[in-house]
């Protein structure tokens, strides 16, 4: 009985020295952990740090208020130089390449279309034969009407002589004045007769014309919408082809209202307006033209007024239906104050713009801007020309920060480097170079 009682008595004790043994250490690991953090926030700042999350100069590690009393870093911003020059006012808008003139080509006599004398896609001149048909009809009422006029004008004549003969005989008191009145009637309704004959000869003259088939316009030749050999008139709907005009040729494009005021009083003006056509990506400059005309009347649901340009297109870069993007240039203004359009920033009273003083701090300058282009725009108010602006980091200044430009160096790892850990070690090795 006493042999098995040993055992479970002595069972307790192990346990319970094992459960004292991990409590001393998550005890010890605590307390390690809580070392180490306060080591992470208490150690100095690094070369290059100091800008507390309450922004570039704020209180915090390295800064005024600090441990060690030290100032923030200087920001590396980028700069640029108010200058002066010349920027174009423009208006740019999608427009729409239309033809200055479109015709198709129609016949104007009936018959049967004998030749096609043109290319499809051929660039043709006004007046160019562009097809035949069949003419020998056309002819022959030609023939006829002249015949008819020849007779007709043959018993005029005659008309006329026999008229002359009784005006004689009646002054001989030989014929009575009836047959002399009677035969004048004579000769006027056969000068009727011939100019109806003469008319209709021209009208055969003209049919027989119409045979052929002659460009109205110039400009390129769309594609044959008849083949030789069927039976063409002047009711034909499609009829021969299209000629489309492309030189001059004009872009029409849309002005929004506020800008028809501008645009009217340059015009008015007398002004030649500028205008280019540029391709879809607004790099390329496919032809350059002037304004051409404007519409009398703004479109209600779009609030703007159709306008045209009209381009030489001397090298038919513009094609009919063609999308391009129109940059008309209104104005241009002189001697303008110019800065980057990255300089500018906009805060709760207005634009404003950092300006670099001498001693490499900036200072907040509340400024007026006036026209843009893509990458510049102008100062009307508040910047003189020859002043430096902040255009790359000003995300991170404040009034009266401190600033290094670019290849200067700057913060603790510049001129007050010798203020850090590694600064320190640095000097005291040249140092000890020295004394050997």
């Amino acid at each position: 009985m006493d042999s098995q009682a040993k055992p479970s008595l002595n069972a307790n004790p192990p346990k319970r020295s094992r459960k004292i043994l991990g409590g001393v250490i998550a005890v010890a690991v605590m307390a390690g952990l809580g070392g180490l953090a306060w080591y992470l926030t208490h150690q100095p700042a690094a070369p290059g740090g100091g800008a507390s999350a309450q922004g570039p100069g704020g209180p915090g590690p390295g800064g005024p208020g600090g441990p060690g009393g030290r100032r923030a870093p200087a920001t590396t911003v980028g700069v640029a130089t108010a200058e002066k020059a010349d920027i174009p006012v423009t208006l740019e808008a999608l427009g729409t390449v239309t033809a200055a003139a479109t015709t198709t080509v129609r016949a104007q006599v009936s018959g049967i279309l004998q030749s096609v004398l043109f290319k499809e896609g051929q660039l043709v001149k006004a007046g160019q034969v562009l097809a035949q048909i069949d003419p020998r009809q056309f002819e022959m009422a030609l023939m006829q009407a002249t015949g008819n006029r020849q007779r007709d004008e043959a018993q005029l004549e005659n008309a006329r002589l026999t008229l002359n003969r009784y005006r004689t005989l009646l002054t001989q008191d030989s014929i009575a004045r009836q047959d002399v009145d009677t035969q004048a009637a004579l000769v006027k309704q056969l000068e009727g007769t011939v100019m109806t004959d003469k008319a209709a000869e021209g009208t055969a003259k003209l049919n027989l014309g119409y045979t052929r088939v002659v460009a109205p316009i110039s400009g390129r030749v769309g594609l044959r919408a008849v083949d030789i050999g069927n039976l063409v008139s002047s009711s034909d709907t499609n009829g021969l082809a299209t000629i489309t005009q492309l030189s001059p040729i004009d872009v029409e494009f849309s002005i929004p209202q506020d800008s028809v005021p501008d645009v009217a009083q340059r015009v008015n003006d007398g002004a030649s307006l500028p205008a280019l056509a540029l391709d879809r990506t607004r790099t390329n400059t496919l032809d350059s033209g002037k304004f051409y005309a404007m519409d009398n009347q703004i479109d209600t649901q779009t609030g703007t007024v159709k306008a045209k340009a009209r381009f030489a297109n001397a090298k038919f870069s513009l094609f009919p239906s063609q999308f391009v993007n129109v940059r008309l240039e209104l104005r241009t203004i002189k001697d303008a104050t110019m800065v980057p359009v990255t300089a500018l920033r906009h805060g709760n009273n207005g634009d404003f713009v950092y300006v670099l003083k001498e001693d490499k701090t900036v200072t907040v300058r509340p400024v007026k801007r006036g026209a843009a282009t893509v990458d510049k725009v102008q100062i009307t108010e508040g910047l003189q020309l020859g002043e430096q602006v902040i255009t790359e980091g000003a995300d991170r200044l404040k009034e009266g920060a401190k600033v290094t430009l670019p290849g200067q160096g700057g913060g603790k790892g510049g001129r007050d480097g010798a203020s850090s850990p590694s600064g320190e070690h640095h000097r005291r090795k040249k140092e000890g170079a020295a004394q050997q």
